[in-house]
C-alpha cells in the first residue's frame, strides 16, 4: 500500500450530493473517501494525541479531542453542551460568557430523524444537514426552530417524553432502518405534547418559539457498497493498525470488511492512511 497522508485526525468533512461525499482529514490534507469505496484502506495509529485545543500532547483524549485541563475548563466541555436544558449562564457560572453568546445564543432547531428508526434531536442552524449526516440518519425533518440552545433543551426534553433521543448505531450500520412518514409522526408529536409546548411558547414567546408545520423532509443517501451482517467494532486504542477492504461510510463510522471505525471518536489522533 502506498501513504497517502498523515496527521491529526478530525470528524469527517461531508456534504449532501446525490450521494453524501466524504472526506478524510488528516492535519490539513483532505482525502476523497467515496473514490476509496472497494479498496484496501489501512489506518495506522502513531501513538501521539494532541489537544485540539492547545495543542498539549496527552495520554488520553477527552470528549472527543481534548486533554484532561481543556476539558474541565473550556466551555465547548460543560455539562450543558451534552444536556443543554442544564444551561447555567443566567446563574453567571458560564465557563465563558462570550463563547455561550456566540454559539449558544443562536437559532437552533428541533427536528425528527431517521436513523436507527425515529428520533429526536437538537442543532444549531449552522450545523444542517451536518448533524443528521454525522448521526448516520436516511431522513430528517425540522419541527421547532427556537432563539436559544437552552430553549432547545426544553423543547427537546417535551419530545422525548414520547420517542427516544438516541440511535441504535449498530441498527443504523447494519443498515436495516425502513424509511418512515416523518411528518406524520410529527404530527402526532404535537398532539401529544400540545399542552407543554404551549406553557414553552407562554415562557418565551411564539417568535422565540416557532412552529414548522411546512418543513419538508430531508433524504440522505450514503455511500455503502455492503451493510455488515454483525457490527464489529476496531478501536485505535486496542488495535493501532486498523484495515480492511472499505465497504462503506455512514455517520463518522467507516465500514470496513473486518469491523468499523468510529473516526469521530479518535478525535486528535495522529494517523497515517494507506490504500
Amino acid at each position: 500500500m502506498e501513504v497517502i497522508a498523515q496527521g491529526a485526525l478530525v470528524k469527517m468533512p461531508a456534504k449532501i450530493a446525490p450521494q453524501i461525499c466524504y472526506q478524510l482529514k488528516l492535519g490539513d490534507h483532505l482525502i476523497d473517501l467515496n473514490s476509496y469505496l472497494g479498496q484496501p484502506v489501512k489506518l495506522c495509529f502513531l501513538g501521539q494525541i494532541n489537544c485540539t485545543h492547545c495543542g498539549r500532547k496527552t495520554s488520553k483524549s477527552f470528549a472527543q479531542g481534548y486533554c484532561y485541563p481543556c476539558f474541565k475548563k473550556l466551555p465547548q466541555c460543560d455539562l450543558c453542551i451534552m444536556s443543554p436544558e442544564k444551561c447555567h449562564y443566567e446563574q453567571g457560572t458560564c465557563r465563558d460568557p462570550s463563547w455561550g453568546e456566540q454559539f449558544c445564543f443562536q437559532s437552533h432547531y428541533v427536528y425528527l430523524a431517521n436513523s436507527s428508526g425515529v428520533k429526536v434531536g437538537i442543532t444549531r442552524g449552522t450545523q444542517i444537514p451536518t448533524r443528521w449526516i454525522d448521526q448516520g440518519a436516511i431522513q430528517a425533518l425540522p419541527v421547532l426552530r427556537v432563539d436559544t440552545r437552552f430553549q432547545s433543551g426544553l423543547a427537546e426534553q417535551i419530545f422525548a417524553a414520547h420517542v427516544t433521543d438516541k440511535t441504535n448505531w449498530r441498527a443504523m450500520l447494519k443498515g436495516q432502518v425502513d424509511r418512515l412518514d416523518l411528518q406524520a409522526e410529527r404530527d402526532r408529536l404535537m398532539t401529544l405534547c400540545q399542552e407543554e409546548l404551549t406553557l414553552l411558547e407562554n415562557r418565551f414567546g411564539l417568535q422565540a418559539i416557532q412552529r414548522l408545520p411546512e418543513a419538508e423532509v430531508v433524504e440522505l443517501d450514503y455511500p455503502v457498497l455492503n451493510f455488515p451482517a454483525k457490527v464489529t467494532s476496531l478501536s485505535f486504542d486496542k488495535t493501532p493498525v486498523v484495515e480492511g477492504v472499505l465497504q462503506g461510510i455512514k455517520g463518522q463510522y467507516l465500514i470496513l470488511d473486518t469491523g468499523v471505525i468510529n473516526l469521530r471518536k479518535f478525535t486528535a489522533y495522529q494517523v497515517e492512511f494507506s490504500a
